[in-house]
């Protein structure tokens, strides 16, 4: 768990809060990938170490982390990132148990559960929240909901320092892409938002007005029809949802308070509707039937 020295006053001065180690556990299923990531920050050290897959670029985002992890920090991370498929809820808690035995940590260690909150496939991100809210209430730690839109400007950053104006686009499906704009703002060590997370046709996506990269796969999906990758200073078509960059933006929003009670969790979907509910299709049918019936009366 963290343990730290708390904010004091006297004699003028002020001490900020330094925290001697945080252990955040990070989950992605918004695509068909299961994504599973545990970073251990602990100050002093001046080592970076990486385990699992994707560890090269675990390592690298460790070493370009920039505000929220000390320079003078002892990182280190451990990663899975498996093309699962549909079947990421089969594969999601092994990984977490992998992790934890890799590392020589316990779940009793973690301070805090980021999870992928959305937009994504629902039944990912339905798999993600749950299993982030089920472990957190249990430990009775905070979760940290993460866009996976701005995931992806995260990842953009950690793999392009210059990269601090991002416009994430993905594909959504049904020949509409989901999509947000991020500028880094250095100085508070933290992106802003200049456009929420929304869903349109891909020729509907605004470019921003100064130079940006363009993070995701919209502009694999969609070619020429989304016209703003025409403006793009970059194209990183490898800047995905991915629990190592998700953990990094966790960890700022953990130290920084934006937290959530477990009981608080809940995916950001984004596009309003896809399908039914059971119960909705029942409700239809029972209406239809009604009707049917009111016409028969007639």
């Amino acid at each position: 768990m963290a343990r730290g020295v708390g904010p004091r006053v006297g004699w003028g001065i002020t001490i900020a809060l330094i925290m001697t180690e945080t252990v955040l556990l990070a989950l992605d299923t918004s695509t068909e990938y299961c994504s599973v990531a545990l970073l251990r920050v602990a100050a002093g050290g001046a080592g970076i170490s990486a385990s699992g897959t994707d560890s090269a670029f675990a390592a690298g985002a460790a070493m370009g982390a920039g505000p929220g992890i000390e320079s003078r920090s002892e990182v280190s991370v451990w990663v899975r990132h498996e093309a699962t498929g549909a079947v990421s809820s089969t594969r999601l808690l092994p990984a977490i148990a992998e992790l934890f035995d890799e590392a020589g940590l316990t779940l009793a260690d973690c301070d805090a559960i980021a999870f992928g909150a959305g937009p994504g496939s629902f039944t990912g991100l339905r798999t993600a929240t749950g299993v982030a809210q089920g472990l957190a209430f249990g430990l009775d730690i905070p979760v940290v909901p993460v866009g996976t839109l701005l995931v992806c400007a995260e990842s953009a950053r950690l793999r392009d320092p210059a990269a601090t104006r991002v416009l994430a686009a993905l594909d959504a499906r049904m020949d509409e892409a989901y999509w947000a704009d991020y500028a880094w703002d250095a100085a508070a060590g933290e992106w802003r938002t200049l456009q929420v997370a929304s869903l349109d046709a891909p020729e509907r996506i605004v470019a921003p007005d100064a130079p940006f990269t363009l993070a995701g796969n919209a502009a694999a999906a969609f070619g020429a029809r989304l016209t703003a990758a025409a403006a793009a200073r970059a194209i990183d078509g490898e800047a995905l949802p991915h629990a190592l960059p998700l953990a990094h933006a966790a960890l700022r929003a953990y130290r920084a308070g934006r937290t959530q009670r477990a009981d608080e969790a809940a995916p950001e979907y984004v596009r309003n509707k896809v399908a039914q509910t059971t119960a909705e299709r029942l409700a239809a049918k029972a209406a239809a039937q009604g009707a049917a019936g009111s016409e028969g009366v007639r």
